[in-house]
């Protein structure tokens, strides 16, 4: 059963040697996530699943030890998925971010495991995902890596998209009522459109969450660089 979740956006700038310069830029959203993450803890979990979105090559689950880095963003840190030994595959991108938040906060609560799913999962596989991992354990919690859309501004990633704003507005009504027929009634084909990489794995929540009886709380909502963030505790 589900007990507790903690939604955190994905980018690696979220970790200071990638931002460098820019690191002070997202200081608030750092914070945001270390109190949602203190949330999870309270919760006491029998296991931590972190979930986040990857590409083909890097889907599937992770087990405990799995590591991961930045060598791409040209930072030589490693973090890794709690202790144990090294996994087969490194961890994609939004894994990473997790696990280097998790390393951040000195997680020692719960074993940590990792899934990643495709960002266009159809969404009814991705609620039965998310009922599969709360099944798996007497006490689950989810870490749920994903940003909304990346077309905020002319400059943001994805250029001004005018349907953006409202998309991301309601994403973060979801996250911070822990709304699950929202989440789960996110359109995938917007969200592709609007490079929304956090739906898949807000689907995921959402199926976890049924019939949990959780609550919500919206911890950080902004849109720096044109991409929408959101910071959200359920309990």
């Amino acid at each position: 059963m589900l007990v507790a979740a903690a939604v955190c956006p994905a980018p690696p700038l979220l970790v200071p040697e990638v931002a460098a310069g820019a690191a002070a830029e997202l200081d608030e959203a750092r914070t945001a996530c270390s109190d949602a993450l203190a949330v999870l803890a309270a919760s006491r979990p029998d296991v931590l699943v972190v979930v986040g979105s990857a590409d083909a090559e890097h889907q599937g689950p992770y087990p405990q030890g799995s590591r991961g880095g930045f060598h791409g963003y040209g930072v030589d840190a490693e973090v890794r998925l709690g202790e144990g030994e090294e996994g087969p595959r490194p961890l994609p991108a939004s894994l990473a971010v997790g696990a280097w938040l998790l390393g951040r906060a000195r997680w020692g609560a719960a074993p940590v495991e990792g899934l990643a799913v495709a960002a266009s999962l159809e969404a009814g596989r991705c609620l039965e995902a998310g009922r599969e991992l709360a099944a798996a354990d007497e006490r689950v919690a989810l870490l749920v890596m994903g940003d909304g859309s990346a077309c905020r501004t002319l400059k943001a990633p994805g250029y001004l998209d005018e349907r953006a704003a409202a998309f991301d507005a309601a994403a973060g009504r979801a996250l911070g009522s822990a709304d699950t027929d929202a989440l789960a009634a996110l359109d995938p084909v917007l969200a592709a459109e609007l490079q929304a990489a956090g739906r898949a794995p807000w689907q995921v929540l959402a199926g976890a969450a049924e019939g949990a009886g959780l609550g919500g709380r919206l911890l950080y909502e902004d849109a720096p660089y044109g991409v929408g963030y959101f910071v959200a505790a359920w309990s």
